[in-house]
């Protein structure tokens, strides 16, 4: 009686330690490694598990500990790594015969990373086009006819963007019970640069959230998914309010200021036209080679009714004049020469050089901190 009793007790133990693990196998035969390596990943930050030695034919296996379902990077470096999304239970299978793994893996016995590899295929597609459209303009900016195909990358470029965002906002609204969604959330181009960008998409941001509250509400990811979300919504609702008491303080002030030759020139005068306000200074070499860009996008489309309002932040009226003149700029250039002390400065909140606003016909903000290759797209979209 006392054997089966701790043959019973034994057997629950068991059943309750497979139910809190989580078994990973894998058989990599394209990479060049001895370690493989085990990180699991939060919204912010990632923490090394383990390590696995690789064997002979490549494969490789882990053991996990787990209560709750959790994001995890099976890799060789930092920049070659599969990412999964495994639920304790679960025995999952990876296979690839790459050197890059992301390129061709299979992944088995784990709903929730089948459903994380497509959304990471389409962005690593997305991404392979836009590199190609990158090549090309950079193949033939120098090469004649460029003016002609400039415009067509660039709507080629806008389209990818257009289509990957369209992409993982499908991809939220058609899995908003899985925490497959936080990645989609954060997914990037690179380093920087958001899939979801727009100021419109922290209602996805807010929709996750809520459901995610719903199905996982003691999730760390989840727990840390609504703080993300509250500290944005901080961050939101301070800079409308700084937006707000800009544009009070620029329409009661209506710019005013001289251009060399002593003329004045009003920003209300060129309503009708849709108008960037570029703020430069002659000593600023960033602000200096982005006016050799900005020559071509102005000689592009001044005749759709595109104009530039360029304040300079200079305090020497001969520097400002002779940069004017040696660079043959064409557009409306201004300038108080009271820099720093400026009131242009604080109106438009400027802390960095070169900066810049884009105005519709209207006189209203609908952009701003372009760069040379984000304003083509944004005039393409306008005027083309």
């Amino acid at each position: 009686m006392k054997k089966l009793f701790f043959l019973i007790i034994l057997a629950l133990l068991w059943s309750c330690s497979g139910r809190n693990t989580i078994h990973i196998q894998g058989q990599f035969t394209g990479i060049d490694s001895d370690l493989i390596y085990l990180d699991e990943v939060n919204i912010n930050a990632s923490v090394r598990l383990d390590s696995a030695t690789v064997k002979g034919d490549g494969s490789f296996r882990f053991k996990i500990q787990s209560e709750e379902p959790s994001f995890y990077q099976v890799k060789v470096s930092e920049n070659n790594f599969i990412t999964l999304l495994a639920e304790p239970g679960e025995e999952i299978f990876l296979q690839s015969e790459r050197s890059f793994l992301p390129d061709a893996y299979s992944v088995e016995g784990s709903e929730g990373s089948s459903l994380l590899k497509s959304l990471d295929d389409r962005l690593l597609q997305t991404q392979k086009s836009l590199d190609s459209i990158v090549t090309v303009y950079k193949e033939n900016m120098n090469s004649a006819g460029f003016d002609t195909l400039e415009p067509v990358l660039n709507e080629k470029y806008a389209q990818v963007i257009t289509q990957q965002r369209r992409f993982t906002i499908r991809f939220i609204l058609e899995n908003l019970t899985s925490l497959v969604n936080i990645k989609a959330l954060y997914q990037k181009y690179d380093s920087v640069t958001y899939v979801l960008y727009d100021i419109k998409d922290l209602q996805y941001l807010k929709i996750v959230s809520d459901s995610l509250k719903v199905y996982y509400p003691d999730s760390k990811h989840t727990k840390a998914l609504v703080a993300d979300l509250n500290n944005e919504m901080e961050r939101f609702n301070a800079e409308r309010m700084r937006e707000l008491v800009t544009s009070s303080d620029e329409e009661n002030i209506n710019v005013s200021l001289p251009t060399p030759e002593g003329d004045t020139i009003q920003l209300s005068s060129l309503r009708g036209k849709y108008v960037l306000i570029s703020f430069w200074a002659s000593w600023n070499e960033a602000s200096v080679r982005q006016n050799v860009e900005l020559k071509k996008i102005y000689n592009q489309y001044k005749k759709n009714g595109f104009e530039i309002y360029q304040i300079s932040f200079d305090s020497d009226a001969e520097a400002w004049k002779k940069a004017i003149e040696f660079d043959e700029i064409p557009w409306i250039n201004v300038s108080d020469l009271l820099y720093p002390n400026s009131p242009v400065v604080s109106l438009f909140n400027v802390q960095n050089l070169p900066a810049n606003y884009l105005l519709d016909v209207e006189g209203t903000i609908i952009g701003k901190d372009f760069t040379t290759r984000t304003l083509k797209i944004k005039l393409s979209q306008l005027f083309d």
